[in-house]
């Protein structure tokens, strides 16, 4: 009995490992109940200390959606303006797992690495590593067009700001703590995100329950 028990122990373990860097289709996210606007905009604030407490998929999924998933399926349009419809934010999640990246028309998650990279988020603040999940905002210029204007340093600051606020908002709504930020080691973020240089890393959410 005893030696079952291993067995099946380390064939999880084996799954878990394995399947840490595969795709990750997400729940349907709830678009229902929930804190309503005004009293969510009322306790709406910026908070560094989170709890261990794991965030499920299921959860993670009604943050990814409030901040720039798909709101109307026909004309494919997702939650947060967006300059021109140009949809240019691009959302990764981190955690210590590794590192995804949101697609919102599958709603799903595709793999990036497998290193945990909340330290590199946090950067010199590091007290903020503990958040079980950090969201990394970034703006892919290649979605307006020939890169190289700055007015899409404008645009994709403007786009950014659109979802930051929906991911405080829906994290205020669904009981849990994070902050905007822009401190985090950019050099690290890119090599391991494999971001290129038309692509402006611009804020990040370490997003978690509060602690007891």
């Amino acid at each position: 009995m005893k030696k079952n028990m291993i067995v099946a122990l380390a064939a999880m373990t084996l799954w878990t490992g394995a399947n840490a860097q595969n795709p990750v289709k997400l729940p349907t996210a709830k678009q229902e109940g929930g804190m309503p606007l005004m009293e969510a905009l009322h306790k709406r604030h910026s908070e560094r200390t989170f709890s261990n407490k794991a965030i499920s998929d299921a959860t993670l999924s009604q943050v990814l959606w409030a901040a720039c998933g798909i709101n109307r399926k026909d004309e494919k349009r997702i939650t947060a303006p967006s300059a021109m419809n140009k949809q240019d934010i691009v959302v990764y999640v981190c955690r210590k797992e590794g590192a995804w990246k949101y697609n919102a028309q599958q709603h799903s998650l595709e793999p990036v690495c497998k290193e945990d990279l909340r330290k590199y988020v946090a950067g010199r603040q590091e007290a903020v590593a503990e958040a079980p999940i950090m969201l990394v905002l970034c703006s892919d210029h290649t979605k307006f067009g020939e890169v190289g204007s700055s007015q899409y340093d404008i645009m994709g600051a403007l786009d950014c700001g659109y979802v930051s606020q929906n991911i405080a908002l829906a994290c205020t709504s669904l009981g849990m703590n994070t902050v905007p930020r822009m401190t985090m080691d950019q050099d690290a973020l890119r090599k391991a995100l494999n971001l290129p240089s038309t692509t402006q890393l611009l804020i990040n959410h370490p997003i978690g329950y509060p602690e007891k």
